[in-house]
């Protein structure tokens, strides 16, 4: 696992690689079904998905989640599929929800052992301006960051298992 986070201009980027031992049908089919985002995103973020996105990632798709951003707090979260290219990437970016921006790149590429690189690439932006980057922005990105670790052992798990 690698993980990086840097920022520009007021947006963090990380980026996230994981070496998956499944094949590149196989890792599109899984994360490309959206309610198995419940099952890699960890326990602590409360996170629920509150629609009916179906059984299969579309662009132009909306998914509606519960998220907990601090403690006792939720907010909701909306974000749209908006770019789709089967079997070799997807983004997701919120169009209403905790942060100023989200845009998420799910890349997915198959090695010469037939194994697949999945690369996360996570451009995001806090609220209110300097405000909201002064009062959580080292918090929020400390979370995003764990919520990337977690999912590294939480596919550990699922794959080996």
């Amino acid at each position: 696992m690698k993980i990086t986070i840097t920022k520009q201009s007021g947006i963090y980027t990380l980026t996230s690689e994981q070496l998956l031992p499944i094949s590149l049908k196989e890792a599109w089919e899984f994360f490309t079904v959206p309610m198995n985002l419940d099952k890699i995103t960890p326990k602590e973020m409360n996170f629920h998905i509150t629609n009916n996105p179906g059984i299969e990632t579309y662009q132009g798709q909306i998914i509606t989640y519960k998220i907990g951003i601090l403690p006792l707090i939720k907010s909701n979260w909306i974000t749209e599929i908006t770019h789709l290219v089967k079997e070799k990437f997807f983004v997701d970016e919120q169009r209403f929800g905790p942060y100023a921006m989200w845009h998420h790149e799910h890349h997915f590429q198959e090695t010469e052992q037939g194994k697949v690189l999945m690369t996360d690439i996570v451009n995001f932006k806090m609220p209110f301006g300097i405000f909201g980057e002064l009062i959580a922005g080292r918090m929020v990105r400390n979370k995003v960051k764990f919520i990337f670790e977690s999912r590294y052992r939480i596919l550990e798990n699922l794959i080996i298992s």
